[in-house]
């Protein structure tokens, strides 16, 4: 039965998905919500190293996430081959940025923007080289097939969803982030194109509310979303709101 918020986000990408002409990377591949996949029996990895440099109370919710999940899958450690993932996607995801609003940078309308940083950050992105972003696209797809040999025997990825808790409303967005966390699972998420969804698992000690990510093969949402439906069953993270909300 559809009972679950997961049910919402899987009913819209079966609505959402397919092929867009207005974008040549797309797939002609239908996507058809199953509400009824199993929720138990999983086999999860927690890629090394993704844990390194969060901050105490993510990690806190993270290990007691993983004791939740224990009861519904069994859960493993795995590695992968030493590559740049992370710049490698953000060689690639910096030269489309300058693509996307090159409009905007050379208008001179970045000067607009609140954040000081912002100012020049557009303009900096416009030097990629084009054989470093060409030698960035080789290594894609490198990094997808790594990706995929890594996860082939298993359901998904488990990882914090973010490296440090939500913001606080007063407090600028790039100073909750630690400076020393690496993201290697987002670096590859993104640059090889693979499924995740997030899913609340606790609290900071501040109040600040952390998340636990599902991140999945290629294709295979409904098994990330069924991870999720899982672990929410067994949680009431998603439940808790804020004093007057």
């Amino acid at each position: 039965g559809l009972n679950s918020p997961f049910d919402d986000c899987g009913l819209v990408l079966e609505a959402i998905a397919g092929p867009d002409p207005r974008d040549p990377s797309t797939t002609n591949l239908p996507f058809e919500y199953d509400a009824d996949a199993p929720t138990e029996g999983f086999r999860l990895a927690v890629l090394k190293g993704a844990t390194t440099g969060v901050d105490e109370g993510v990690l806190t919710n993270f290990e007691e996430s993983l004791k939740v999940l224990e009861r519904v899958a069994t859960v493993e450690e795995i590695e992968l081959p030493d590559l740049p993932y992370e710049a490698i996607t953000r060689t690639i995801l910096n030269a489309e940025s300058a693509s996307a609003f090159e409009e905007l940078i050379e208008s001179g309308r970045t000067s607009e923007l609140t954040a000081p940083e912002d100012h020049y950050g557009l303009y900096a992105r416009t030097v990629v080289l084009a054989k470093d972003y060409l030698k960035a696209l080789r290594l894609r797809a490198t990094m997808a097939r790594t990706a995929d040999e890594a996860m082939s025997p298993y359901d998904a990825v488990v990882a914090p969803a973010r490296r440090s808790p939500a913001s606080p409303v007063d407090e600028e967005f790039r100073r909750t982030t630690p400076g020393t966390a690496r993201d290697i699972l987002g670096a590859v998420g993104n640059g090889a194109g693979l499924p995740s969804v997030s899913v609340p698992n606790g609290f900071t000690g501040d109040g600040l509310p952390t998340g636990v990510q599902f991140m999945g093969k290629a294709y295979d949402e409904n098994t990330i979303l069924a991870v999720a439906r899982a672990y929410q069953s067994m949680t009431d993270w998603h439940d808790r709101h804020p004093p007057g909300l």
